[in-house]
């Protein structure tokens, strides 16, 4: 009865770590379908980091995003534009990257303390349920965007073409004077809609197609 006990311990927990690789892997992947819009690239990346928080628990939503950096650090092309290196961790859209592993955490959180109110599974939501999830995805990326913000604010603010790219971001929205609102256009809000009413939507839709096939197949995701 012990042996099984721990045995059955010991499967969920290697299940996680292979979801946790694989979720990784996939943000790096997501990295690659990259277009930019001004200095920073937009990708499908935060589909992999809703994707992390909706269907591991919050250590391994960590662990895999904290393990999606590291691989960018020893080299491996899984940032944009298959770029790979600390130089990568440490430049101007490092900030974003810091974030991952903030929002992939904060997203399980939220999502499991909701279901677990609601005595649900994803896998069972209705569309309220569905609109919770897409709006903690939104709070969720905060950390993303703020920590984003501030090492691109960092590195605009010491170079004036970085500046001057963000500045003609901007001004396609009507702003051109005031350097902060600039900024947080340039680095914020050009990625705002298609972050959440795209790559969120599309993750969500994704975790409850795979936590309803995985349970057809007898397997539980907690």
């Amino acid at each position: 009865m012990m042996a099984s006990y721990f045995r059955s311990i010991y499967t969920v927990k290697l299940v996680y770590l292979v979801y946790s690789v694989c979720l990784a892997v996939l943000t790096g992947i997501l990295a690659q379908a990259v277009f930019y819009i001004g200095p920073v690239p937009y990708t499908m990346q935060n589909i992999g980091i809703i994707l992390s928080g909706l269907l591991l628990p919050p250590r391994y939503a960590l662990f895999s995003q904290l393990l999606y950096l590291l691989l960018i650090a020893l080299g491996l092309p899984l940032g944009a534009g298959f770029r790979g290196g600390l130089h990568v961790i440490l430049g101007y859209t490092g900030g974003y990257l810091a974030g991952f592993p903030i929002s992939a955490t904060l997203m399980s959180i939220l999502c499991r303390r909701y279901l677990a109110k609601k005595g649900l599974d994803l896998g069972g939501i209705g569309l309220r349920e569905y609109i919770v999830i897409l709006l903690f995805s939104a709070i969720a990326i905060v950390p993303t965007y703020v920590l984003g913000f501030l090492v691109f604010t960092h590195y605009a603010l010491r170079n004036e073409r970085l500046l001057m790219w963000a500045t003609g971001v901007a001004q396609g929205v009507g702003i051109s004077s005031n350097v902060l609102a600039i900024l947080l256009v340039a680095s914020i809000a050009v990625f705002v809609p298609q972050d959440i009413f795209i790559d969120h939507v599309i993750a969500i839709s994704v975790a409850k197609m795979m936590i309803q096939f995985l349970k057809s197949r007898g397997i539980e995701i907690e």
